[in-house]
């Protein structure tokens, strides 16, 4: 694969030599798949950790949903979800993303221990983010989403959808880079599900090496996504199989991050994956 081997967060490093896992931790009321199931932070805490036990290499917190049609969360009321969960699991030494668009947010996080800031608006919400990132030497993810969570699927043609969704997160990189951050610390994300049809979320799946040509690591995060409910006729809880070969797919292309709900299998698959990987260029 090509790319850097590491990932430059706050604190360490995270090694991309295997694909990493990124587990899912919603802390919020109204997720589309998980919503109110982990509001309360014990109970958010106990599910991060056998996230860890199941194979996470770090755990993504969020507290304002981002489904489509999602109404914003205010500062104060997505920290308030967050406070009980972030210290706790990052003074357990596991690496922390918070998954937020606002700066105060992230600011909170990263005192708090958090490690990396998963921006899915890319810096168009709050470009400060570039900024705390560069100076806390935080991980950085930069997704592509048009629009905002309550917007983004009312509009999902584009002339050229790969090359439009490239040249935004090169531009976003960009940014945060003239910001001060350093180009390992960065970590580039489609936006599966974010503003996209469903034949648009399959092409930038089947095009995902086209991505990694920029010089970052790739993320990609179909999990349980309406795609996949729709290619297989399934409610959100039968989408597993169609997350796991979302994941191998744009594994086989390139990406090195997944984000999921269920780290177990997707651990598992990805780790057969890059043995055959292995194997192939050994043989």
């Amino acid at each position: 694969m090509a790319g850097a081997v590491v990932w430059k967060v706050r604190g360490g490093a995270v090694l991309l030599e295997r694909p990493v896992v990124m587990g899912v931790l919603n802390v919020t009321p109204d997720s589309f798949s998980d919503g109110n199931r982990y509001v309360e932070p014990a109970v958010a805490i106990d599910h991060a950790l056998r996230m860890i036990d199941e194979g996470a290499d770090l755990i993504d917190v969020g507290a304002e949903s981002t489904r489509p049609g999602a109404a914003p969360v205010e500062p104060e009321a997505e920290w308030s979800r967050l406070s009980g969960v972030v210290e706790p699991l990052a003074q357990r030494g596991i690496t922390v993303s918070i998954d937020t668009m606002k700066l105060e947010v992230a600011r909170r996080a990263i005192d708090a221990g958090a490690a990396v800031v998963n921006d899915v608006s890319g810096l168009g919400n709050a470009p400060g983010i570039g900024d705390l990132c560069a100076r806390t030497g935080a991980g950085l993810v930069l997704m592509h989403m048009r629009g905002s969570p309550r917007t983004m699927q009312e509009d999902t043609a584009y002339l050229d959808l790969v090359g439009e969704v490239a040249g935004w997160l090169n531009d976003r990189a960009a940014l945060a880079r003239e910001a001060g951050c350093r180009a390992d610390q960065i970590v580039i994300d489609p936006g599966i599900g974010f503003g996209k049809s469903v034949e648009g979320n399959l092409e930038l799946l089947a095009r995902t090496s086209e991505f990694t040509r920029l010089g970052y690591p790739v993320l990609v995060g179909p999990s349980r996504k309406s795609f996949i409910g729709k290619v297989l006729e399934v409610s959100v809880e039968d989408r597993l199989e169609g997350t796991l070969a979302a994941c191998l797919a744009a594994f086989e292309r390139g990406a090195r991050l997944f984000r999921v709900h269920d780290v177990g299998p997707a651990r598992r698959a990805l780790d057969v994956a890059e043995a055959i990987r292995r194997a192939d260029l050994n043989g």
